[in-house]
């Protein structure tokens, strides 16, 4: 359940009621006129309305000043709700709104201090844990890691044709993964690298299942945030991780294992190509898209465009797999 926090003119009191009644929700009641006029309305709906009453209220807010919606989650309601018919059983799985993953996903596309101090670190741990073949360490680096975040964003990005989390998303990546193989280097330069690690040629193997593991981890981290489950993204962390592989491709470039580093290199590729292409598809299974016509096309578009690019990128990678092996 959640609460949908309406402040606006009093006039349009009736007509938020009027949306909340037809939209079935739990329930509605109003708070009392502010001094500027302004009334607060409470909206209690099911998950799976929250995106059709907030899209409601943003085509009747649109033009008035100083309107305020804010969408709080319900731990609890008593009485509780009574149990959903077969019908309302089949309605949207997507429990988290446009405006909810556009939140939660946004802060993972800046290029900020905390980000490139996470990946600084995350990369150190990493480095160390493949060279030692500690899998306990590398698995910590790659939770540290903030990488799969930023192309979540570029895919959520695409899905509402938000340009500017695209190109944010985009840098935060490029920034990320260049900082990583950049300090890797240096680590491969100055401390020998031991080339029987398991850990570390595991990372310079590549083949169809990694294909296969990539496009599952990406559409299962897209799924648990659209259903609000973020904890299962740890695992995905840990199933696809971005770092590794950056890692790997820098020791090996610093100690001049050239043949290994081409193995990373598609390793990381395959990751990225794959994390981006399954998520771009389950944003779009899952109907997630922006409000307005204009806005709707100009995604459709974007996400026509990228999806053919993925797919493109990920044919060109297996192509290469099969010519490297």
């Amino acid at each position: 359940m959640k609460i949908i926090e309406v402040v606006a003119d009093k006039g349009h009191a009736d007509t938020i009621i009027g949306i909340a009644k037809q939209q079935e929700a739990e329930d509605c009641w109003l708070g009392p006129v502010g001094k500027d006029g302004r009334q607060t309305a409470h909206i209690l709906v099911k998950p799976e309305k929250t995106q059709t009453v907030l899209d409601a209220l943003q085509g009747i807010l649109s033009g008035t000043v100083n309107p305020r919606i804010i969408v709080i989650p319900v731990e609890a309601s008593l009485p509780r709700p009574q149990k959903e018919d077969a019908d309302n059983d089949k309605a949207s799985s997507v429990t988290a709104s446009r405006e909810e993953l556009y939140s939660s996903i946004e802060k993972k596309a800046r290029l900020d201090n905390n980000f490139l101090v996470l990946v600084f670190l995350s990369t150190i741990v990493a480095a160390i844990g493949l060279i030692e073949d500690n899998v306990a360490v590398v698995i910590g680096a790659m939770v540290i890691a903030p990488l799969l975040g930023s192309n979540l964003a570029l895919a959520l990005g695409t899905a509402l044709g938000d340009t500017s989390l695209m190109w944010r998303s985009l840098a935060t990546n490029l920034a990320g993964l260049g900082l990583a193989i950049l300090i890797s280097i240096l680590i491969g330069l100055l401390w020998p690298v031991n080339v029987a690690s398991q850990e570390l040629v595991a990372r310079t193997d590549v083949g169809l299942d990694s294909i296969a593991l990539a496009l599952a981890s990406g559409a299962a981290a897209v799924l648990s945030v659209t259903i609000g489950l973020p904890s299962v993204l740890v695992g995905v962390m840990v199933a696809v991780a971005l770092l590794p592989p950056s890692a790997t491709l820098g020791l090996m470039l610093g100690s001049g294992q050239y043949g290994f580093a081409t193995g990373a290199g598609l390793l990381l590729a395959v990751n990225i190509v794959c994390v981006n292409l399954a998520a771009k598809l389950v944003f779009l299974i899952k109907g997630v898209r922006p409000r307005t016509w204009l806005e709707k096309r100009k995604a459709r578009q974007s996400m026509t465009t990228y999806i053919v690019i993925w797919f493109v990128s990920l044919l060109i990678l297996v192509v290469a797999i099969y010519i490297r092996r």
